[in-house]
């Protein structure tokens, strides 16, 4: 099946090809012969009613010194693909908002989008665990600084007893706290998290099992890959983040692991959610990525997979339905 497969995503020449998830579904597609455009969010656009980009037709090499050429550019209707993958990284701001306004017209005119640009817009990743209170830990979300202290204070009495604070649209663990009911900086830290009550705030138990790594377990319509990447935090640090230093550490999922991915698998299946990342501390769930989940490259190296072409063979799989 000859496929045309648009990507949205950050510039390629920016972009680090070993850790790049965009890259490895590129690569994927092109190993299947696919035809693959290359657009940047500033390209995208309507005319009338109808959902245009510039596009660049793309040949990609997995070769650090040359990873890209462009072939064509071009102006394309949206409807003409296949496929397109959203994988602009945030933030996640009006401008997002407004691309999968964009690429929901494609959508109603046959174009598969992954993920689906209403689920885009409606799961915040944050947000979407309250959806599985079973599978996490104490938490709030609020943007009131008396409310969050008294989720903090009211319900530790010991000092070491701790609670993560983080905003609403970080990523990359950016603005995240850790804080005690002891702590002589809580009010500033929750004036600074909250930005004086203009932001909202989640509020999560501290897992002390973060220093055995913060796992990411993608899921492709809903399955869960059978490996995970522990993010362990950089010493003194308490975010597993690699883009806060972490190092990722390939781990078999347990069966705790396993459980979580089925609560969260079907929800993300019904929801049109193709590709998502949760990340798991512990016992709990903390997170669900969905806007362009990242770590294909470095599962795949380690344990020989082929995450992306079992991505590229499922979107093939739901246009011939």
């Amino acid at each position: 099946m000859s496929i045309k497969l648009g990507i949205v995503m950050d510039p390629l020449q920016s972009i680090n090809i070993k850790k790049d998830s965009s890259f490895a579904m590129m690569l994927a597609a092109q190993k299947l012969g696919w035809e693959i455009h290359t657009i940047y969010q500033p390209d995208l656009y309507t005319k009338n009613e109808k959902p245009w980009a510039l596009s660049r037709i793309t040949r990609v090499e997995d070769n650090s010194d040359h990873w890209f050429d462009f072939d064509t550019e071009l102006d394309i209707n949206l409807a003409s693909l296949d496929a397109i993958l959203m994988r602009k990284d945030p933030p996640f701001d009006m401008e997002y908002i407004t691309s999968t306004y964009i690429l929901q017209l494609a959508e109603q005119l046959g174009t598969l989008i992954v993920n689906k640009p209403a689920s885009l817009r409606d799961f915040n990743e944050k947000m979407f665990i309250t959806q599985f209170p079973q599978c996490c830990t104490p938490f709030m979300v609020s943007r009131s600084k008396k409310r969050l202290r008294d989720f903090i204070t009211d319900r530790y009495q010991d000092e070491q007893q701790d609670v993560i604070l983080k905003p609403l649209d970080g990523m990359g663990g950016a603005s995240i706290y850790r804080v005690n009911p002891h702590d002589h900086n809580l009010s500033v830290i929750l004036e600074t998290v909250s930005e004086n009550e203009k932001r909202t705030v989640m509020a999560q138990q501290f897992i002390p099992e973060i220093t055995q790594g913060d796992k990411r377990v993608l899921l492709v319509d809903g399955e869960a890959v059978p490996y995970a990447l522990a993010r362990i935090p950089a010493s003194g640090e308490t975010r597993g983040n690699l883009a806060a230093g972490g190092t990722g550490v390939g781990v078999e999922l347990s069966e705790r692991d396993r459980w979580i991915c089925q609560q969260v698998g079907p929800v993300l299946k019904q929801q049109g959610i193709l590709f998502a990342g949760i990340d798991i501390i512990g016992d709990y769930l903390t997170e669900i990525n969905i806007t362009s989940p990242t770590c294909i490259r470095e599962l795949d190296q380690i344990y020989s997979l082929d995450i992306a072409g079992d991505l590229m063979r499922c979107i093939e799989q739901h246009l011939i339905q």
